[in-house]
């Protein structure tokens, strides 16, 4: 309890702070800064006001996205408190996300993530190809805390939910253009084309180019570049005022370059010392590198009443992944991996919507039937050693749900929920032995005699779960809303696909489910006159049976490298976190955030001497920074006949671990990231001219990193980096 009331003071003392200074006026919301009386989300798979959802959810709309420059999805890290949304180290177009403390580090096929991905209320399984550029959308939703209710397994953290536009009954036509630094340039393009009165087809094509911000000096690579393209096409068909029914279907292909790390420390082998660019890399390993992504989804709905919708959304996603990533950054095969990823989910979910006088709320069920697969190669040089591991995880999921709320009195709501899950899984896990230092047969080496079989086994299993959620919420006025809840979710057990069953036997029982019971209270509302519109909560959330992926390695008797997946780690995890918009008059606006995060071990069992010991004194948790924040100032005006917008904005994230054990190496110390952007709109809104500039202090700050430090593996400890300054125009025609 001495938590909450310290997660409520620092609420209240950052709240005190942004009042004390507001000037009591009323002025019209911009639509790039809209209000939460305004902002319609669909949190709870429902079309609600933002106020009215006991929820923690941030909604950043189009306008405000593209006033910003955001280009993909990573820019939530940014607005959204206690949130770590990066791109994965070495990849870029996969997806590393942790809300509250709570996600998943390792992106390797197998692993759940920690927080759930949607498109539409389309759940993508996997996080290769998961950062999602931003366009022909119509508001990112980022829900804070677990989801299991609603959302199911694997959102313990939370969910991010991409919605894109319908399309209208109007032709509608846009094209944009970028060009920015690091030759950076892009193309965009979309098109509206009603067919009949009830049928239309629309579609959006985006190309996105960039040279790398730095070099790999071995092979002449650009590093850090960036070639994506991606489709997004569909048809809406309403044959009566009752039926709708829509088809999607998305596609990205990211050609870029392969993405090294840059060594942080001087090799143990070969003399290298860490380039001077920090964008820069020696990585040897070359290869093929690719990311394509497909997804097709169909939904249909049915009005059957003025209480009563139906709906059926079914989906069938395809991922397929070549790369290459060089762990010890040097010419030399100390540490390198190829790669190969696949994975394709078929997705079945019904829901009935109910609205009636004081009732109102969604029942439904989920099927999923997906498949993850793999092969990777581990060249350990000076082992004189290819270690190839393989394998599958075959999912059928099965769940049922509802969420209800029932208003007691017209100021007294009541809200209660629960899902039953069941997970069938089928794993298969490989891990051989090949002499000599090259790829093995898995990832196009030479076919060679197999020198040892480390691990060879399938295994079955279920996981079962009921996640339960209940919340009550008070309106203290029409602009005011209180709310306390407590929910569940959890993220399903498996196996480790690296698991090296001669060095850790236990590998072949896999790993337990981890859960995460939130207990939260929040505020939303408007104040003095709708002058400052907000939402904030503290919460306290109890963390159990982590999910933690540990290295082992061993030179004798059982020579090789290995990682160990159990449930090792308990945590307790409490903050506080207020976000918001403020109206000082009809020019001058502010969008503004604040998040304190405590995350602490309660417990982490070490396997590693064979003896369970707690070093949890000696962990900290991953990406969990203890304050985060960001500014957000809009000046706007008429000039020239147009309408012209400038944004400063500044925001601040504070020391945090990219390991739960901790390096000074690897460390990354509080920074902050100025950015600033200026839009012009021509009288008519068919013209936007914006000049974007990112990172204008040109701040280097680690996103990720590899440690396998020691002689064996060439002291291989490097870390990837966040992008530097760049600045970018912007030229959009609509029609």
């Amino acid at each position: 309890m001495n938590r909450l009331v310290k997660s409520a003071l620092l609420a209240g003392a950052a709240w005190s702070a942004i009042s004390t200074g507001a000037l009591a006026q009323t002025a019209a919301p911009q639509e790039d800064t809209a209000s939460v009386e305004d902002v319609v989300v669909t949190a709870r798979r429902r079309d609600e006001q933002l106020k009215d959802v006991p929820i923690a959810v941030t909604a950043l709309s189009a306008a405000r996205l593209e006033q910003t420059g955001a280009t993909d999805i990573t820019v939530l890290q940014q607005q959204t408190p206690n949130a770590t949304v990066q791109i994965a180290r070495g990849s870029n177009s996969t997806l590393i996300s942790f809300i509250r403390g709570v996600g998943q580090q390792d992106p390797l096929w197998g692993f759940e993530p920690g927080v759930g991905l949607y498109i539409d209320d389309v759940y993508v399984a996997r996080p290769q190809g998961a950062v999602l550029d931003i366009f022909d959308i119509q508001r990112i939703e980022v829900l804070r805390g677990p989801q299991g209710t609603l959302y199911g397994r694997n959102t313990i953290g939370g969910a991010i939910k991409y919605v894109t536009k319908r399309l209208g009954d109007e032709p509608e036509a846009m094209l944009r253009a970028d060009l920015g630094s690091y030759r950076e340039i892009n193309a965009l393009g979309s098109l509206t084309l009603p067919i009949t009165d009830s049928f239309a087809v629309g579609g959006a094509v985006a190309r996105y180019t960039r040279d790398g911000y730095g070099t790999n000096l071995t092979t002449g690579q650009e590093h850090y570049n960036k070639d994506v393209t991606a489709y997004r096409f569909s048809a809406e068909w309403t044959p009566t005022s009752d039926l709708f029914f829509r088809l999607a279907y998305n596609r990205v292909s990211d050609d870029s370059a392969p993405r090294h790390g840059h060594r942080e420390v001087p090799s143990t082998t070969g003399g290298y010392l860490p380039p001077a660019d920090v964008y820069d890399t020696q990585a040897g390993l070359t290869g093929d590198q690719s990311v394509t992504t497909d997804g097709v989804s169909l939904t249909g709905e049915y009005t059957v009443n003025d209480q009563i919708t139906l709906k059926a959304i079914t989906a069938y996603l395809t991922g397929d992944t070549k790369t290459v990533i060089d762990f010890d950054e040097t010419p030399l095969p100390t540490l390198d991996i190829p790669a190969l990823y696949s994975d394709h989910s078929f997705t079945q979910e019904f829901q009935l919507l109910y609205t009636g006088e004081r009732l109102s709320g969604v029942a439904g069920l989920f099927y999923m039937d997906s498949t993850a697969s793999g092969a990777f190669d581990t060249i350990a040089g000076n082992l004189g050693l290819s270690i190839a591991a393989a394998g599958s995880v075959d999912t059928k999921s099965y769940s049922a749900f509802a969420d209800f709320s029932y208003d007691l009195t017209d100021r007294l709501h009541v809200s209660a929920g629960g899902r039953y899950t069941r997970d069938d899984k089928d794993g298969q896990v490989l891990r051989l032995f090949y002499l000599g230092a090259t790829r093995s047969p898995f990832t196009g080496g030479v076919d060679r005699p197999i020198f040892a079989t480390r691990t060879n086994y399938t295994a079955s299993k279920t996981f079962e779960k009921f996640t339960p959620r209940v919340s009550v919420s008070y309106d203290f006025s029409d602009d005011m809303t209180g709310y306390a809840s407590v929910s569940q979710g959890f993220k399903s057990g498996g196996w480790d696909m690296r698991g090296d069953a001669a060095l850790v036997p236990q590998t072949v029982n896999g790993y337990e489910p981890e859960t995460v019971t939130n207990y939260e209270l929040g505020l939303k509302g408007s104040a003095f006159d709708h002058f400052l519109s907000f939402s904030s909560a503290i919460f306290y959330a109890d963390y159990k049976d982590q999910q933690i992926t540990t290295q082992q390695v061993a030179t004798a008797p059982a020579v090789g490298i290995a990682s160990v997946v159990d449930n090792v780690g308990a945590s307790h995890i409490y903050g506080a976190e207020l976000e918001g918009a403020a109206f000082f008059n009809e020019h001058f606006t502010a969008n503004f955030s604040v998040g304190y995060l405590k995350n602490e071990f309660e417990k982490f069992i070490s396997l590693a001497t064979g003896t369970p010991v707690d070093v949890s004194n000696t962990r900290e948790p991953q990406n969990s920074p203890e304050w985060s924040g960001y500014l957000g100032l809009t000046w706007s005006d008429q000039v020239a006949g147009g309408q012209l917008r400038i944004t400063p904005s500044a925001s601040y994230r504070g020391d945090y671990h990219l390991f739960d054990a901790p390096d000074p190496v690897l460390d990354q110390k509080a920074y902050t990231l100025i950015d600033l952007s200026a839009t012009w709109t021509s009288p008519s809104g068919a013209w936007e001219l914006g000049l974007f500039g990112k990172n204008l202090t040109d701040e280097r700050y680690k996103v990720g990193g590899y440690n396998f430090a020691g002689a064996t593996y060439n002291n291989s400890i490097d870390a990837f980096y966040g992008p530097p300054r760049t600045v970018t125009a912007r030229l959009t025609w609509r029609r």
